[in-house]
């Protein structure tokens, strides 16, 4: 009986500590990464288990052995670790089975060969026993394919670690501590294998691997309890990163930095008109329309036309470069949004605009001129009436020109307003128009600005609030505030106030058949606003009259003062 030695309890201790580590990882499946995982730690605690067993035998034969055996364990630990790797971070795609085989090839092929080594000396040549520091030690002479089945677990070992490698640059926390763990239970080992392999310490011939196997299980244990190992997995991420190119509606063709077309999604394909196998790889220029004229990054200033068999379609091209870690160029992404629907709602929706207008307009002042014929006679009363609404036929044609105006005008491109004077202007044009009415501006700041578009929202505002207003003394007040970061403009008035009715179809974004606005006027101010990134409330007065509240950023301020 071999007596019960420091080395013997060290190597207890791991393999309690690989058990532990292996039913933790087994009680988690089936998240990502959970039975490779079981199989590596079951492969180091099986390869401690024969080297405690390879110690207390006294026999050649028995040494022997528990090394050939033990090789099941060593060729099992790489395989899993690849495996581990690409399901944890989401690489499942090369997990099908014709790639395990293959992988496991090498493996299968070590544990024939150790089982049969007294037919060959392939992987042992020589075998025999010393005594060492008091104690019996095999010695054994290695083959060429022990070189072999070493260096091909190193390279599974580093194929793995590669993957893992990079959550160390993760923006998670938890992604970053996993890997740290991963890799120092992966590296210790390896480690200690290959110093006792190039011989830096003596060991009496005792690969000390397996006692680095305790170093692994606790830092896998803590990967799995302190870091959440299978609570926050990164699986995800990866395949998550591939589906937005693939399943994405725009059309999207990869670059690289010489022109060449080196991927595409399938929307590319059809709006190219081309085949994968007949684009990849071709020049740019012989696969995308007017490719030379295409800018570094940004976008096309003008739709792309492309020829479909529904005719022509156009296209917004918008370019975004790919570079490495150190911003050296690798290639571009160009992806193709079809805008041809849009652009074609656009022009109907412009002869639309033109056709109405000037039809309502031209049969609206041959009604009023018809109703002045009427004005002397009897049915003097009837003539205001039709004239009445016909200036409201005519209203309706100008607010739908202005709506068309705010969204086809790039605001973006105009110049702020200063507050005080675009309130000045707005009460001049309504108080012209509306001489009955008293119109004037309050309290305003002189050194705020605000976006051109709340030009045509404001008078509209205090259009409405005259218009609508059936007091005998009409008056409207227009004032404005600066809080904090924006600006805040109340138009208040002492008219008929607005109905509930009105405000609910603005909350709820739409009209229906049985419920719409009485205009076009709120729906421009709601727009108006939405354009300059504020807001609008209503609410009516105890007295009487009504309040609108329009709050927009203060674009005097920078702009990232608003972003905090």
């Amino acid at each position: 009986m071999v007596p019960i030695t420091p080395l013997t309890v060290v190597l207890f201790a791991t393999i309690v500590i690989g058990v532990a580590a292996t039913l933790t990882a087994w009680r988690a499946r089936p998240e990502p990464g959970s039975l490779p995982l079981v199989a590596m730690l079951a492969g180091q605690s099986w390869w401690s288990t024969c080297l405690v067993l390879q110690v207390q035998a006294t026999t050649l034969q028995a040494k022997m052995l528990w090394v050939d055996v033990s090789w099941v364990g060593v060729v099992v630990i790489p395989v899993a670790w690849l495996a581990f790797a690409l399901q944890y971070t989401g690489r499942d795609e090369y997990l099908q089975c014709r790639y395990l085989v293959l992988v496991s090839l090498v493996p299968a092929l070590t544990i024939v060969l150790t089982l049969t080594g007294e037919y060959h000396d392939l992987f042992y040549r020589e075998s025999r026993l010393l005594v060492q520091n008091g104690s019996l030690r095999i010695h054994r002479t290695v083959g060429p394919w022990f070189w072999v089945i070493t260096g091909y677990t190193y390279l599974l070992g580093l194929f793995g670690g590669i993957p893992i490698l990079s959550l160390l640059s993760s923006d998670a926390r938890p992604f970053r501590g996993q890997s740290f763990a991963l890799l120092l239970g992966t590296l210790a080992p390896w480690m200690s294998n290959v110093f006792f392999l190039l011989g830096f310490y003596d060991t009496s011939g005792l690969d000390p691997t397996p006692v680095a196997f305790s170093v692994s299980g606790v830092a896998y244990l803590a990967a799995v309890t302190r870091f959440r190992l299978f609570g926050a997995s990164p699986s995800p991420t990866h395949r998550a990163r591939r589906l937005v190119f693939t399943k994405m509606h725009d059309g999207a063709v990869v670059v690289d930095r010489h022109d060449t077309v080196v991927d595409m999604n399938e929307p590319a394909t059809e709006v190219l008109g081309v085949t994968p196998s007949d684009a990849l790889g071709s020049p740019a220029t012989s696969v995308i329309p007017s490719y030379d004229t295409f800018p570094a990054e940004g976008a096309l200033s003008t739709p792309l036309s492309i020829d479909s068999d529904r005719g022509v379609d156009r296209y917004d091209v918008s370019i975004v470069p790919i570079d490495d870690v150190h911003d050296r160029p690798l290639g571009r992404v160009i992806s193709f949004h079809d805008v041809s629907d849009i652009l074609r709602e656009r022009q109907r929706l412009k002869v639309l605009n033109r056709v109405l207008r000037h039809n309502l307009r031209t049969e609206a002042n041959l009604i009023a001129g018809y109703a002045d014929l009427l004005a002397d006679g009897d049915e003097a009363h009837e003539s205001r009436l039709i004239k009445e609404r016909t200036q409201r036929i005519i209203d309706v044609g100008d607010k739908g020109r202005m709506v068309v105006e705010l969204f086809e005008r790039d605001w973006s491109e105009v110049e702020p307003r200063d507050v005080a004077t675009l309130l000045d202007s707005c009460v001049t044009d309504v108080a012209a128009e509306y001489p009955e009415a008293r119109v004037v501006v309050g309290d305003a700041p002189t050194d705020a600005s605000v976006s051109a578009v709340l030009k045509p929202v404001v008078l509209n505002l205090v259009e409405n609030s005259v218009e609508h207003n059936s007091a005998d003394a009409p008056w409207v007040e227009v004032s404005a505030r600066v809080v904090e970061d924006t600006v805040e403009i109340r138009i208040v008035d002492n008219g008929d106030g607005i109905g509930d009715y009105e405000r609910r179809v603005l909350s709820q974004g739409e009209e229906s058949p049985l419920e719409h606005g009485s205009g076009l006027g709120l729906w421009l101010v709601t727009w108006g606003v939405d354009i300059a990134d504020g807001s609008v409330t209503f609410e009516n007065r105890q007295s009487c009259g009504s309040i609108a509240t329009v709050r927009v950023p203060n674009v005097s301020v920078p702009a990232e003062t608003h972003a905090r």
